[in-house]
């Protein structure tokens, strides 16, 4: 289920490297309160140093069609509320 905190990017068809560059794009975005959800057909690791530098944080989930990865800001609570919400919503379906 997505929320108005929840930003939704599909990068699972795109080649490398396309969704690092796309992530890092939103990221920026993100307003107080949002988190990234990105689904990805590869685990991203390239990107998760990347966050880190950026002074966000991930939760990163696995399903039958990729991997889900949650991103917020380190002091956004409200944000990792939501996402550590929606990622364990996502182990359900």
């Amino acid at each position: 289920m997505s929320s108005d905190a929840e930003s939704f990017l599909d990068v699972s068809d795109l080649e490398p490297p396309e969704p690092l560059v796309r992530a890092l794009a939103r990221i920026g975005a993100l307003k107080e309160g949002q988190y990234l959800r990105m689904r990805h057909r590869r685990e991203p690791c390239l990107l998760y140093p990347n966050l880190e530098q950026r002074g966000f944080t991930h939760l990163t989930r696995t399903s039958g069609s990729g991997f889900d990865v949650f991103i917020w800001r380190k002091d956004d609570s409200a944000a990792e509320q939501a996402a550590c919400a929606a990622a364990d919503e996502s182990l359900g379906g």
